[in-house]
């Protein structure tokens, strides 16, 4: 069978949980990067993400294990290992196995999220993952509104639709697209700056759509004119051919007015809910052209290609040119708007 993609699983920062999801001393079994993995917090409260199994007989951690301290604990005999994954206790002996270590993956808790480094060869976080000041405001903005979901397709198909506006019209049939302005790369970072005119029932509103993101695994959209908004959208190789994608959504305080502040933000996360639902078939369904025919006024694919293509450590076999799907999977919602109002979903409005 030919492969989903010429992609393996990028490096970088990747968001495994919301900190609410993982309590003190709690142990979850969580699958990412193509691995079994265990995610746990010690009662210092800091994070931890290691492989899942136990070095003495495989027992998987995030089933029945437990935390001591700032001690990961095996629930088949006991066995405890620390933060790094190094043996510091075995009940029944009087000596540690120091050839017993657990994969240790390096973790951090910014922003409301969990995140965990991975690079398939070891190699030490490269870069660092910023605070968003917008999510540490609790004065000046909204409590954190999240959605997630799961989608069968390479992490870099689902990063791509960053650079595209013209989607917008046809998918979303949203009549005003962004015009980029700049699209600027700092290794492992980029900013992406436009602006857009928002419809309101009052006319249309000038406003921008300034996103960055900071690696694969995490980018910040901030959307102005109206009221801002911030987006964090993170997406989370579960193998090459499947994300776990997620959003975080605050949105700037209109006063002191909660029911106000809460209608506003839920209009915004359910318009951009539509669209990712709109967008999940399509992402699916899609096959990978390492070729495409690009129009003279698409966005920047290639240079977002080259910037994506530094976070691959394995080789990217693109012989094929092109990478079909597996599998068929339907559409949650109905129709796109080039489907429902033809090829100009606005040429009669």
């Amino acid at each position: 069978m030919s492969k989903r993609s010429p992609f393996p699983i990028p490096f970088g920062w990747f968001q495994v949980a919301w900190s609410e999801e993982v309590a003190t001393a709690q142990v979850l079994p969580v699958e990412y990067f193509g691995k079994r993995l265990a995610l746990w917090r010690d009662e210092s409260g800091s994070p931890h993400l290691n492989d899942a199994f136990c070095p003495h007989l495989g027992a998987h951690f995030g089933h029945g294990g437990s935390v001591i301290g700032e001690e990961l604990v095996c629930p088949f005999h006991g066995w405890r290992f620390d933060a790094e994954g190094q043996n510091t206790l075995i009940p029944y002996a009087d000596r540690t196995n120091k050839k017993a270590c657990v994969t240790a993956y390096p973790t951090i808790e910014r922003n409301g999220l969990v995140m965990a480094w991975y690079h398939p060869e070891g190699v030490a976080p490269m870069w660092e993952i910023p605070e968003i000041p917008e999510f540490n405001d609790p004065s000046g903005f909204t409590q954190m509104v999240t959605r997630e979901y799961t989608v069968h397709a390479p992490w870099q198909e689902l990063a791509e639709n960053g650079v595209d506006a013209a989607h917008f019209r046809y998918v979303h049939h949203t009549e005003e697209v962004p015009e980029l302005q700049s699209y600027e790369i700092d290794g492992p970072f980029t900013k992406m700056r436009s602006s857009q005119k928002f419809p309101t029932p009052r006319g249309v509103v000038d406003g921008r759509i300034d996103a960055d993101s900071f690696g694969p695994g995490l980018s910040s959209v901030h959307f102005s004119g109206i009221i801002d908004t911030i987006l964090m959208g993170c997406n989370t190789p579960i193998d090459e051919d499947t994300c776990h994608m997620r959003f975080s959504f605050t949105v700037r305080k209109l006063g002191a007015d909660e029911a106000l502040n809460s209608s506003v933000g839920a209009a915004f996360v359910d318009e951009v809910h539509r669209q990712v639902l709109e967008d999940k078939p399509i992402w699916e369904n899609k096959a990978h052209l390492v070729r495409p025919a690009l129009a003279a006024t698409d966005g920047p694919f290639m240079k977002f290609r080259k910037w994506a293509g530094q976070f691959y450590a394995e080789t990217v076999d693109d012989s094929a040119l092109v990478y079909e799907p597996q599998a068929d999977y339907p559409a949650v919602l109905g129709e796109t708007a080039s489907r429902k109002y033809g090829s100009d979903p606005f040429a009669n409005a």
